[in-house]
């Protein structure tokens, strides 16, 4: 494995993040708040640091195989929220490190699962980085450095898009993986944006509004105030919330055809219409069965409905009420939808519509075969035969998904807490959707949990952003051995 390779992607992931606190240096400075000193103190020892870890032993060979790339990002995220956890653990305001470490993972893995029991006690530069962390996870840092360092702009970046790029598909018709990553990340600074305008049109202010649209944005969900987005009582200010959550669920490919004009090939984009019909058909079925909670007020019902699929099936987390009170139907769909997810190649998290998809039709192949056991099938999404190596993989995720879930179950069952509580809680950090039911609803928060229980869904967390594999890497001697 490239050792040096990897301590100069890190060396850049502390400048980045290093960058990224004097953001929130700004912040306490307009606010008067001592914090900022603690932001300004640890971004400068972590970006010194990364230029000693981008200098060290610079060498010409910058080519980076499979396990190399994986490595690479998923030390990246470990270190990220190492770091990221300083400011919160210096300042004393998480006092506790391995609950400003959950916070700092739950950040970037854009989790929104939070130990805070009182958000609005925290300062204004450590709000705003909360935000920071979930825009960043969002689309992802190695994302960013292949826009910016052009030595990881060659082709052996696939890796590294690959690792930290949610879903089973990476297109493979992108010959410049720099200039994609470029444009990825334009689309995302571009809604997010325009989400903050439309939110400053409803009359939110400035810093309300950048923090929201950050959380929306890397579908994390972390709330600048203890009611979360109930604090925002309008129905315009939580529509534009709940469109752009589902519209950063989407894609990002989809966004790429559509400035390109290639319209008829994005409308027949199938995992597309998959995901809007979840949207529909579960906002409806919602919708009709909390009808008498809302005195038979459909359309506040249906804005409550809506809401919440697309804050759940996104994995952002955001609430407006307490579903706990909601009939058990309507948390049955919610519990299904968080295992479902958004599309591949957007900024949030869950097993993934296209995997839903692509084992719905290798089921289909496999009863038809009973059937013609001479026939020869073939899968095809969008028109094009699915490669076998895709479909074997998402069979083996889907093997390893159980598997991680199961474990992570029984570890935080030790516990001793109802099972709705602990089985909610895996499957929202392992989904990186936030918020579970019971202690962990819209209203509840993760701090009582024990420390055994806060690591096994801090690993849970980054096993899910990562997509599981890059993280077993790591525990593997054998990938560590030279080539």
């Amino acid at each position: 494995m490239n050792k040096r390779i990897i301590i100069y992607i890190l060396g850049w992931v502390l400048i980045v993040e290093g960058a990224a606190m004097q953001v929130c240096t700004v912040t306490s400075v307009i606010y008067r708040e001592h914090e900022g000193l603690y932001f300004l103190l640890t971004g400068l020892i972590s970006a010194a640091v990364g230029v000693v870890a981008v200098k060290f032993k610079k060498q010409k060979n910058m080519v980076l195989y499979q396990k190399a790339g994986f490595a690479a990002t998923a030390l990246s995220w470990i270190l990220m929220s190492l770091v990221a956890a300083l400011p919160f653990f210096l300042s004393g305001e998480i006092p506790n490190y391995l609950d400003a470490f959950f916070e700092s993972v739950s950040g970037f893995t854009t989790t929104g699962a939070s130990i805070l029991t009182n958000v609005e006690s925290l300062s204004h530069g450590m709000l705003l980085w909360r935000s920071v962390m979930i825009w960043l996870g969002g689309m992802g840092v190695i994302v960013f450095l292949l826009a910016l360092i052009p030595k990881l702009g060659g082709q052996s970046s696939i890796f590294l898009m690959k690792a930290e790029s949610p879903g089973p598909i990476i297109g493979k018709a992108v010959p410049k993986m720099r200039h994609y990553a470029a444009i990825l990340y334009g689309i995302y600074i571009g809604l997010t944006t325009l989400e903050v305008i439309l939110l400053l049109c409803g009359g939110m202010d400035f810093f309300n509004a950048v923090n929201v649209s950050f959380s929306t944005a890397g579908t994390g969900g972390f709330g600048i105030h203890n009611n979360n987005m109930a604090a925002y009582h309008t129905h315009y200010l939580q529509t534009v919330i709940a469109v752009f959550m589902m519209l950063f669920g989407v894609n990002f490919s989809v966004y790429i055809l559509l400035i390109a004009r290639k319209f008829k090939q994005a409308l027949r984009t199938e995992e597309l219409w998959f995901y809007l019909g979840f949207i529909v058909v579960s906002t409806i079925v919602i919708a009709v069965n909390i009808l008498p909670l809302y005195r038979n007020d459909f359309g506040e019902s249906l804005h409550q409905g809506f809401f919440y699929v697309s804050s759940i099936i996104t994995t952002t987390g955001f609430g407006i009420g307490d579903v706990n009170h909601w009939p058990q139907l309507s948390k049955a769909v919610i519990l299904v939808i968080t295992f479902i997810g958004v599309m591949a190649g957007s900024t949030g998290g869950g097993f993934k519509v296209s995997r839903m998809i692509i084992l719905a039709k290798e089921l289909k192949k496999e009863v038809s075969l009973l059937i013609h056991p001479r026939n020869i099938k073939t899968i095809k999404m969008d028109g094009k035969s699915i490669d076998h190596n895709v479909t074997r993989n998402t069979s083996v995720f889907m093997v390893v998904y159980v598997a991680v879930f199961v474990g992570s179950f029984l570890l935080v069952s030790i516990e001793g807490r109802d099972m709705v509580t602990s089985f909610t809680a895996v499957a929202a950090t392992l989904n990186n959707t936030g918020p579970g039911l019971n202690d962990v609803g819209p209203v509840g928060n993760y701090y009582a949990f024990t420390p055994l229980s806060k690591i096994v869904l801090i690993i849970d967390m980054l096993a899910g952003r990562l997509e599981i594999f890059p993280l077993l890497l790591l525990f593997s001697p054998s990938a560590w051995k030279k080539n």
